[in-house]
């Protein structure tokens, strides 16, 4: 972890919204997560306002793959991030399974 780049290995998880279809996640927590809710935080105060829903915008790497997309608090999970299927396509990814993902925020 350095210059604002956290490397962690989380599991790929599913929610399903009724007629919105399948969307997939992994979970932050623990430093990482304690990271993104400081860095929530400090938006907060230096802008005086909440980002949407409280989100933090972040690049993701996972393999090769590299996108800009958002983490979401969760009071039940710490912060969710989605996996979009371009994503889990070309990296091979599957439900339940350990992915390692570097984030940067």
């Amino acid at each position: 972890m350095s210059d604002g780049a956290y490397d962690l290995t989380t599991t790929l998880w599913r929610w399903t919204g009724g007629t919105s279809g399948d969307w997939f996640f992994v979970t932050i927590d623990g430093a990482v997560g304690e990271a993104l809710s400081a860095t929530a935080l400090m938006h907060r105060l230096e802008t005086g306002r909440r980002a949407g829903w409280g989100s933090v915008k972040l690049g993701v790497q996972v393999g090769e793959t590299v996108w800009r997309t958002s983490a979401f608090p969760s009071k039940e999970q710490g912060w969710i991030v989605p996996i979009k299927a371009a994503v889990r396509k070309a990296e091979g990814l599957v439900e339940g399974e350990a992915i390692a993902l570097q984030l940067r925020f």
